[in-house]
């Protein structure tokens, strides 16, 4: 699996297209997906789903427009469909652009298989309640939202959020995962479980 990142919208968020062979998956959509669009144009690719890691605004200001483009399904977690009626998840708040409703299908923990691929989407709350990260076991990458982030973990202090929750989400969730499993972050650059594992410094007594 080879994974493109694409740095979208007012927040630079990590919009990403996971490819292999003919076929792509994205995870998140934070902006105009028109570079999202000319990769795929340009590689001859089929968009089979977007799978978003959670409802706030910067992650999903390009979802409707992506899936109008591409016809794709949109899966997100169930227990975040509130934040479409807030601030957080409509967006249009301190000058952020409104999200245009887009149409996905509520999903909870368990195994999916987009464009045909081994997955499980893994319920990791504390960041928003219904915050999932998708991992694909035989690429061995997980993408995470703003769960956690190198050297860092996700906020907490939006309505819905919970430090504790989420520190047990990183814990039982992801550090379980093999310690090579890369993993792509909602913002900033790519990590490992390994890493986090070692010296991401909110679980220094983890190690």
């Amino acid at each position: 699996m080879h994974v493109e990142t694409f740095n979208l919208g007012p927040i630079e968020t990590n919009s990403y297209l996971a490819v292999e062979g003919t076929r792509a998956v994205a995870v998140d959509a934070g902006g105009d997906p028109s570079p999202m669009l000319a990769y795929l144009s340009s590689h001859r690719l089929t968009l089979t789903h977007i799978l978003l890691t959670h409802l706030h605004f910067d992650h999903t200001l390009g979802a409707k427009a992506l899936q109008t483009a591409t016809g794709a399904a949109i899966l997100a977690g169930a227990a975040d469909g509130y934040l479409l009626e807030i601030d957080l998840g409509r967006g249009g708040f301190m000058d952020f652009p409104e999200v245009e409703r887009f149409d996905y299908t509520p999903i909870n923990e368990g195994e999916i298989d987009p464009a045909g691929w081994a997955c499980k989407a893994l319920a990791t709350p504390g960041h928003t309640p219904g915050s999932l990260s998708y991992y694909f076991p035989r690429a061995k990458a997980a993408f995470v939202g703003d769960l956690i982030f190198h050297g860092s973990v996700g906020r907490t202090d939006f309505p819905g959020g919970s430090h504790d929750i989420l520190i047990a989400s990183v814990r039982e969730k992801i550090f379980t995962l093999a310690a090579e499993t890369i993993l792509y972050p909602g913002h900033g650059p790519d990590t490992s479980v390994e890493r986090e594992r070692l010296h991401n410094p909110y679980f220094s007594d983890f190690a």
